[in-house]
């Protein structure tokens, strides 16, 4: 089997930076395995299906329900096998994946390979309107299904073939020796029968084959998760379920937890850094994370979409006195951002620090000059969107707001637009209703660098909420892909991270750690390098 290099390098120098933080904490008491804990959560964006989720909150669900071909280790990030017993490749181009025996859903259906296949070309096809059809883009025949133009003029992706219970074949259209370590990312989990033959009940109540079960979902209110006695798997839930509380402001939530009404709080808001230490003691955590802040921008929109606006958006980054908003508001829990990617890459995985320049350090001068040279900004304003319920965003869009107005000597330059839901600042951006800057804060699906920029800057990537677009880039992230050399394949990404840089697609604000804090109820708490609680792993007592 031809290893993918590429990919693994980057994962390790990943592991190695996480090594030195640490993952975990709270100790590890024996704990009650029927025992319930209670968690604050979002409403997703989407309902459950995991072509169409491609957000954190959702995706905290569909970790704990789902399991496929890879998993992502807890601690350090690497892509190890879960479901494949074996994915085998010459050329990295021509893949035989054999599925491992002995797993089913937690309805009793067998996971075979037709459970893949069926799904990924659910998730595919422009019928049905997946937010991450794009990462089946590779897939040879997937032009026919997911036309650029035009109605789909096949079902099924021909790169895709069943060749037994437990084995099929993958084609794709060019080499991409990375493909076997993306495959843990939740777009390519397999799907029951169940999930076709009544896709609106399994929408109410999905069915997966993961550690967890759905119970309940009350939509605005709750989801209530359950440990699945019968999973076949190694990485059991040690406790007996999550309701996952749904909370519109992380403030009342925190205040929840210390009123002992709620046991994890995986988002502690700025508001409360500073007293977390003291209210918490060792039940708070706070590690890195594959986390970037920046704000995006309307590149649909023609004012945004012009050499002077390239000008304007340099000019608005050096206007943004990172350093005093991360120690003031986060209290260093951020660090300012110098490039695209995070920090937990490590320099042998992509990490550039520095990368951007005098563009992202504090130069309000400069910036002001910047601006009027462009003619100033457009519609004589900008105004900030983000969502207000959950990440304190409240506070440091008004920072921001704050320093650019001071840096423009006008108190009215900037201004910030809460929308009151996760799921409807979803919606606005989807539907592409944004006039200005908005939050875009990006959590890594997988651990590379090219997960940090083909999914946001390629052109029509799943994730590129702004629209765009840059042959330039495109052409040097299709040479990275194919390149088998892990020392070029990251210098490629690098050069188009440049490309990135030199047109400011978007504005790196700052790197984010992820933090927690939880009751005395719970032991061996943890976060995985993406942010998200290791919640078959916490122990209730």
């Amino acid at each position: 089997m031809r290893t993918t290099t590429h990919a693994r390098w980057a994962v390790c120098a990943m592991a190695l930076a996480l090594a030195t933080a640490g993952c975990g904490g709270g100790g590890g008491g024996s704990g009650d395995s029927g025992a319930v804990l209670s968690a604050s959560w979002g409403d997703p964006q989407n309902p459950l299906e995991p072509s169409n989720t491609n957000e954190v909150q959702g995706g905290k669900v569909l970790d704990m329900i789902f399991r496929g071909l890879k998993r992502y280790d807890p601690e350090t990030g690497e892509a190890q096998d879960m479901l494949a017993e074996s994915i085998d490749t010459e050329d990295s181009q021509n893949f035989t994946i054999t599925v491992k025996d002995g797993w089913t859903f937690s309805n009793g259906e067998k996971v075979t390979a037709q459970s893949f296949v069926d799904a990924w070309n659910y998730g595919a096809s422009l019928r049905n309107n997946q937010r991450n059809s794009y990462f089946f883009g590779y897939i040879e025949g997937y032009d026919q299904v997911h036309p650029e133009e035009g109605e789909q003029t096949a079902d099924t992706m021909s790169g895709l073939k069943v060749t037994g219970d437990r084995t099929f074949t993958v084609k794709l259209t060019q080499k991409f020796s990375t493909f076997p370590d993306t495959l843990g990312y939740n777009a390519f989990a397999p799907l029951p029968r169940a999930f076709f033959d009544d896709h609106d009940a399994w929408v109410k109540k999905p069915v997966g084959n993961g550690p967890y079960m759905v119970e309940s979902y009350n939509r605005g209110s709750q989801m209530s998760l359950r440990k699945w006695d019968d999973y076949p798997g190694d990485d059991k839930a040690e406790n007996g379920g999550v309701d996952l509380k749904v909370y519109t402001d992380n403030n009342t939530a925190y205040t929840d937890l210390l009123a002992g009404n709620l046991d994890l709080v995986d988002d502690v808001p700025a508001a409360q850094l500073k007293n977390v230490k003291n209210d918490l003691g060792d039940r708070y955590l706070n590690t890195p994370a594959g986390i970037i802040q920046t704000l995006a921008f309307p590149f649909y929109d023609p004012a945004w979409n012009t050499e002077d606006a390239k000008k304007v958006r340099q000019g608005l980054s050096m206007a943004i006195d990172r350093k005093q908003i991360t120690d003031t508001i986060f209290q260093k829990t951020r660090t300012p951002a110098t490039d695209w990617t995070s920090p937990v890459l490590g320099e042998d995985g992509g990490f550039q620090d520095g990368l951007c320049g005098e563009f992202c350090e504090f130069k309000p001068d400069e910036a002001k000059k910047l601006i009027d040279e462009a003619g100033g900004l457009p519609g004589g304003r900008v105004t900030i969107t983000f969502n207000a319920d959950t990440g304190s965003h409240r506070e440091w869009v008004n920072a921001v707001c704050n320093s650019i107005n001071n840096a423009l000597d006008n108190e009215r330059a900037c201004t910030a637009n809460p929308v009151g839901t996760f799921a409807d600042f979803r919606n606005e951006i989807t539907d592409r209703k944004m006039t200005g800057p908005f939050r875009a804060g990006w959590q890594m699906d997988y651990p590379l660098i090219q997960n940090f920029l083909q999914p946001l800057y390629y052109t029509n990537a799943s994730s590129n909420d702004g629209k765009w677009s840059n042959k330039e880039f495109d052409d040097l992230v299709n040479q990275a892909n194919q390149e088998t050399d892990t020392a070029k394949a990251v210098g490629l990404f690098q050069q188009a991270e440049e490309v990135v840089r030199d047109n400011m697609a978007a504005i790196p604000l700052w790197y984010q750690n992820g933090s927690a804090g939880w009751s005395d109820r719970l032991s061996n708490v943890k976060l995985n390098p993406f942010s998200v609680p290791v919640y078959n792993e916490i122990k209730v007592s």
